[in-house]
């Protein structure tokens, strides 16, 4: 399991799920698939998560080596 960062290759919007199947070593539909219905039933709670981790989740293309 490697850091969290949100994917540079893998995003529709900001890269938040991409980054997450990166770490899980899962697919990127499930978690996507998993945002949705989140975002139907726990909208203020799943928005707020998500602008949160579009701020402080640094991209792939931010890395220091």
């Amino acid at each position: 399991m490697g850091s969290l960062r949100r994917s540079d290759t893998d995003r529709w919007f900001t890269g938040v799920c991409g980054g997450l199947a990166n770490v899980l070593s899962i697919d990127v539909k499930l978690i996507r698939i998993i945002a949705v219905i989140s975002l139907i039933f726990a909208f203020p709670f799943t928005s707020l998560v998500y602008l949160a981790m579009t701020i402080l989740v640094p991209s792939e293309g931010d890395r220091q080596t």
